[in-house]
This record gives structure tokens, C-alpha cells and sequence, in this order.
């Protein structure tokens, strides 16, 4: 058997059957068909980023991307192709790249930022998003579709390497977004529009070992005075009596939805401020393919795309793991390292009553049952994950275009082993695609101005005006729309001449200007 950093080495070279890692037969044994990792595991995760490096940086996204059930549910994108034909804008305020949940969000907190303003004389702020594939066609339009924040996993680890205030932060971030994005929903109702569930989320766990790091990591929360009052530990009876799982596993709030929906909504939302103060223009298909300095003396910057350039004062980054496209210096293990994830839709052979509507975690697995729809009997059940069972762990894969046929066959036979009966085993699933996330060797985004570390007062000065909010490790539903909110108040300090101060629940790290060189080593 092999151990430590030799248990990567030996994973990745070394191998059972179908080319699968010895180290994951063995799991899989032991677990009774169901797959999981142990802690070392997914700390193994982190030296395959390290000991793979890219040759060069991020392209742009492939054109011919698998089918997501959320993107190509028929109906489900109404913007797919908005702006892609016709006139160009050709001069903005500010140009977002990227149209996901943080290109959206970070729109729609300008708008509410430039819609309050008193000054009654204040001109119009001009936004433009640009995408280089269909409306919300990234990471959104393909993740797991859950809204849950995390409450305290890995605490020890950020205790460790932050301190506590800051590992406090971590979660503070999370519970703020997904407080302030379920209040949305319930505002303006958006539930069904949006398949708003909230029917709470269980972590569970496969191994002793995993137990007691999940019950340490909930201690040590505790200890540092999070408040945990909704997290309920449930042993191997409850879970199997109420969820038909023979493994523990905490139990806390939780909430899964259609994400693209939830974008569509808060694009139109933002749309629909006072045109006199914001307007926003879409143009989807339009990548863009480079950035100059403006000759426009009224313009920082110049954005080259195939249907010509745009001119603006600011830019947003909002291409999480395409980020090293235009900016070079964040590719490699320092920087966003896109890494691919793989997603199944598969029909359950149990009844709602048995699944119940929880969301669901286990190492790198994550799954929910969807609300029933017209002449349904059983729910369609999304699940993701798997990628850790492959050597190199799809780091530095940035084409969504094909799927990972050992990881297809993993997740097939997850869920049967996971609940025994409630899901036939060699059921095809219904829908199977990938989504490229952005990984960061600290775990943690990049949000506010773009800096070189390499250089670090020179980019202030080469990329003034330029932000970015990307990188979120795949964990973008509950970080995205407060990231996005502080680049945005960032852009409005510095257009108002007011001063930029750090809420209370972001963490000082996730700032690039706090992110320097010696703090990645």
C-alpha cells in the first residue's frame, strides 16, 4: 500500500482493471461500492496541482462544449444568443467578461449602487458583459446546483494557516451570500422560478477517519465561537432509518436551485433599474480576444473582439478559470488552474417520500434530487464529482467538450452502493456533461484589483482600472455574489472618490492586494 506523497505517486502510475487507481479499488471495497476519499486524499489533490504545470495559459472556452441539463433543457436559457448578432457596443463605463453568476451579480450590485446615488445630476453609468460562448454557458450553467454554505469543514486547516479571525471570515463570507441570495428569491419571488429548494443539506461520511476530522473541524468551530446551533451530528441508525444510507453524517440548512435561472432573474432585475442612472447591454459570442490601452483618451482600455473593439474605463474579469487568457501572469499553480468537473443526471428508483429533498456532500461527491416535474414518478438525481479517483485529478483540463469515461462509470455506480435499493444499478443516466471549474493553490478566490505579484507596483499602474473576482475552488454558489459586490463597491469608491472599506465578512486573503508572493510558497 502506499502512504503520503507516495500514495500520489503510486495512485497515478500503478492501476486496476480499467486504468482506476489502485488506491480507489481499495476504498471502493471498502465501502461497499461507494467511493469516497480520506482527508490525506484530498490533501494528495493538492501536490497532483503542484507537480503539474502548464505550458503555457488558459485558452479561450472550446465552442463545442458538452450538452448541461441546465443549459440545454429546452426553454431553460432565453438569452443563450442575446446580443450575438447586430450592433456592437462600441463604448462603455465598464466591460464585464463573463457572463456567469459573478459577471451577473457584479451588474447587478453596480446597478443598485448607481440607482441609490442622490446626486440627482449624476450621469448615466454605461455597463457592457461580454461572453465568449452562449449567455451563462461556464461553471454556472454547469455546476451542481447547490446554494449551502459551509458551515465549518477544513476549520482547523484555515485556523491553522489564517488564524481564527480570518478562518471566521471564510464562513462568514458563505452564510452572507447565501443569506442575501435566498432573501432575493423570496423578494421578488423567485422560487419557482428559479426551483428554489430549501430542504436543508447532510454531509455524509464513508470512514472512521473522515468522522474524526469532521467532528474535530465542528469542535474547533465551536471553540472559536461560530455559531453552530443548527448542525445536528446524525449516527449510522438515524441516517440509514431516515435516509436509507447505512453512513454518518452532520445535517445543517442547506438549499439546491437552477442556477442558470437564478442568473437569468438577477440579469433581468438589473436590467430593469432606472435607465436614467445604469444601463446594461448583453452581447453573447463575442469573445474577447485581447486588451490594449486606449488611444481614447477618455477610455483606459480597449477590448479587441471578432466583431470589433470596445473602449471602457473599467474591467471585471469574470472568467474564473479562463482568467490566464488575458491575463498571462495568472496561469500555472500560483495563479487559476481550470480544472474539469463531471456531472450525471440519473433517475432514481425510489419515490420523492424515500429521497426526501435534502442536498447531499461526501468527499468530492456532491448530489440532490430535483422537484418532480409533469408525468414524473421518480426524481431526476444530479450528481457530481469523482474527479479525485483519476490520476492528475482533471487539473489543467480546460475542454468541457468530452467527458471522462472512468469517472462516467464511477458516478453510475455511486449512488447504488451509497443507497442500497434506492437506485438500480447499470442505469444509464439521463444527461452526462462537464464544466471547467477555477482552483487556487490557497483555495481561495481572487477578488479586487488585477496585481502581478511578480511585479507588484508596476501592475498597479499596467493594469489600472481592471478587477477580477475568480478562482473559487469549486465552491462558486456560495462565494460568487459577494466577491462580485466587492469588486463592484470597489469600482464605485474609486469613480465616487470615496474611500473602500473591507466588510466584516471578507477575508483579507481573498484580497489580491493582500495576496502577496511569499504568502503562495
Amino acid at each position: 500500500m502506499c502512504s503520503g506523497i507516495d500514495l500520489f505517486n503510486c495512485a497515478s502510475k500503478r492501476s486496476w482493471g480499467m486504468g482506476w487507481p489502485l488506491s480507489l479499488f481499495y476504498i471502493t471495497a471498502l465501502t461497499h461500492r461507494a467511493f469516497s476519499y480520506s482527508p490525506s486524499q484530498l490533501d494528495e489533490a493538492q501536490i497532483a496541482l503542484r507537480l503539474k504545470r502548464p505550458s503555457h495559459e488558459s485558452a479561450l472556452p472550446v465552442p463545442n462544449a458538452t450538452h448541461s441539463f441546465w443549459i440545454n433543457t429546452p426553454g431553460a436559457n432565453p438569452l443563450a444568443k442575446e446580443g450575438s448578432e447586430g450592433e456592437l457596443t462600441r463604448d462603455s463605463d465598464i466591460c464585464i467578461i463573463g457572463s456567469g453568476i459573478t459577471g451577473v451579480s457584479a451588474a447587478y450590485h453596480l446597478a443598485k449602487h448607481f440607482d441609490h446615488r442622490k446626486d440627482s445630476s449624476a450621469r448615466q453609468t454605461k455597463v457592457v458583459i461580454v461572453d465568449a460562448r452562449d449567455f451563462c454557458s461556464g461553471a454556472t450553467g454547469r455546476n451542481g446546483g447547490h446554494l449551502t454554505p459551509n458551515l465549518f469543514l477544513d476549520f482547523e486547516k484555515h485556523q491553522l494557516q489564517h488564524g481564527s479571525d480570518e478562518a471566521r471570515r471564510i464562513y462568514a463570507l458563505e452564510n452572507y451570500t447565501v443569506a442575501e441570495l435566498v432573501n432575493l428569491i423570496q423578494t421578488e419571488k423567485l422560487n419557482d422560478a428559479v426551483d428554489f429548494v430549501s430542504g436543508g443539506h447532510v454531509a455524509v461520511y464513508v470512514g472512521e477517519v473522515e468522522v474524526k476530522k469532521a467532528k474535530s473541524d465542528s469542535s474547533a468551530a465551536r471553540t472559536a465561537g461560530m455559531d453552530l446551533n443548527e448542525v445536528e451530528w446524525l449516527d449510522k441508525d438515524i441516517m440509514h432509518e431516515t435516509y436509507g444510507t447505512p453512513h454518518p453524517g452532520f445535517r445543517y440548512p442547506g438549499h439546491n436551485l437552477w442556477p442558470l435561472k437564478l442568473v437569468t432573474a438577477l440579469y433581468n432585475l438589473t436590467v430593469r433599474r432606472n435607465p436614467l442612472r445604469f444601463s446594461l447591454k448583453l452581447h453573447t459570442n463575442t469573445p474577447v480576444t485581447s486588451m490594449r490601452a486606449s488611444h481614447n483618451p477618455s477610455r483606459r482600455w480597449e477590448l479587441s473582439t471578432p466583431r470589433g473593439s470596445i473602449g471602457c474605463s473599467y474591467v471585471i474579469h469574470a472568467t474564473n478559470a479562463y482568467a490566464s487568457h488575458l491575463l498571462p501572469h495568472m496561469h500555472g499553480e500560483d495563479g487559476i488552474i481550470p480544472t474539469r468537473s463531471q456531472i450525471i443526471a440519473l433517475r432514481a428508483d425510489a419515490p420523492p417520500a424515500d429521497l426526501t429533498q435534502v442536498s447531499w456532500g461526501s468527499g468530492d461527491e456532491y448530489w440532490f434530487p430535483r422537484p418532480l416535474q409533469d408525468g414524473d414518478k421518480h426524481p431526476l438525481v444530479l450528481l457530481g464529482g469523482g474527479r479525485l479517483s483519476v490520476p492528475g485529478h482533471e487539473y489543467y483540463v480546460s475542454d468541457d467538450s468530452t467527458t471522462n469515461p472512468f469517472i462516467g462509470k464511477l458516478l453510475r455506480e455511486f449512488l447504488p452502493g451509497m443507497f442500497p435499493g434506492m437506485y438500480e444499478k447499470g442505469r444509464e443516466p439521463e444527461m452526462e456533461w462537464t464544466g471547467i471549474m477555477g482552483f487556487t493553490k490557497l483555495e481561495a478566490p481572487f477578488v479586487g484589483p488585477v496585481v502581478d505579484h511578480s511585479n507588484y507596483y508596476s501592475s498597479l499602474k499596467e493594469y489600472d482600472g481592471q478587477y477580477i473576482a475568480a478562482g473559487y475552488t469549486g465552491h462558486g454558489m456560495p462565494r460568487a455574489y459577494a466577491c462580485a459586490e466587492v469588486v463592484a463597491t470597489m469600482i464605485v469608491a474609486n469613480i465616487t472618490g470615496e474611500t473602500w472599506t473591507l466588510p466584516n465578512w471578507l477575508p483579507r486573503h481573498y484580497l489580491t492586494t493582500s495576496r502577496d508572493a511569499e504568502s503562495l510558497d
